[in-house]
């Protein structure tokens, strides 16, 4: 069972997000996931972390009535 507060390399974050590499390392360079230096230009990511950006860019699906609503409003 994996913590909330285990700590991943960038390569373990890209496989638990199921995401490349370099995916993890944009997201990174700009600001959208948080990370913990362990050195000069080392670092980890909590896995809480990456669930929180997973909660926050979670798409959701509009039910097929308000499709329909909305589609009705167009004409």
């Amino acid at each position: 069972m994996q913590k909330e507060s285990e700590l991943m390399t960038a390569e373990e974050a890209a496989n638990y997000m199921k995401v490349s590499v370099r995916t993890i390392r944009e997201w990174v360079m700009k600001g959208k996931l948080s990370v913990v230096r362990i050195g000069k230009r080392r670092y980890r990511i909590r896995k809480a972390d990456l669930n929180q950006y997973i909660r926050e860019h979670r798409v959701r699906r509009k039910a097929p009535q308000q499709e329909d609503e909305l589609a009705a409003q167009d004409e």
